[in-house]
C-alpha cells in the first residue's frame, strides 16, 4: 500500500539588523486591493513575541515617519545597498553618453569631477 509522501516546506529565515532598509508589504491591504500596501522602511528593533518563538520587527516607514510594530519577517525584504548603488557602480566611465545613464549616476559623476574647493586667489 503506497502512501503519499508528505512534503514539508522549510522557509528560509532572514534576520534583519537595526538600521537595515527593507521593503514591507502589508498582506491584508495587498490581498484586499487597498492602496498603501507596500512601502520602504528602516528596521528599529527586533523582539520575540511573548509565549512563543515568533520573531517580530518594529520598523519606521521612511516616507511618513510612521512606526509600525510587530511586523512579521515573511513580509519584509532586505533592500541591499548594492542594489541602490548599482547604476553608479556600473556607469560606463569611458566617454559614456550621459543620456544613457540614470540621473543619479550623472549627478554623482558631476560631483566627482568638480574641484573640491575654489582655486586660491593669486598673490601679487
Amino acid at each position: 500500500m503506497n502512501q503519499p509522501q508528505k512534503t514539508q516546506y522549510i522557509r528560509p529565515t532572514t534576520f534583519y539588523r537595526k538600521g537595515d532598509l527593507i521593503l514591507f508589504r502589508d498582506p491584508e491591504l495587498f490581498w484586499l486591493g487597498k492602496p498603501g500596501h507596500t512601502f520602504v522602511a528602516r528596521v528599529e528593533q527586533s523582539w520575540t513575541k511573548p509565549g512563543s518563538d515568533q520573531l517580530r520587527y518594529d520598523v519606521t516607514e521612511l516616507s511618513s515617519g510612521c512606526l509600525h510594530r510587530g511586523i512579521h519577517p515573511d513580509y519584509m525584504r532586505l533592500l541591499p545597498a548594492a542594489d541602490a548603488m548599482r547604476d553608479i557602480d556600473t556607469a560606463p566611465l569611458d566617454g559614456a553618453d550621459a543620456g544613457a545613464m540614470s540621473p543619479a549616476a550623472v549627478a554623482w559623476l558631476r560631483q566627482q569631477l568638480q574641484p573640491s574647493s575654489a582655486p586660491l586667489p593669486r598673490q601679487s
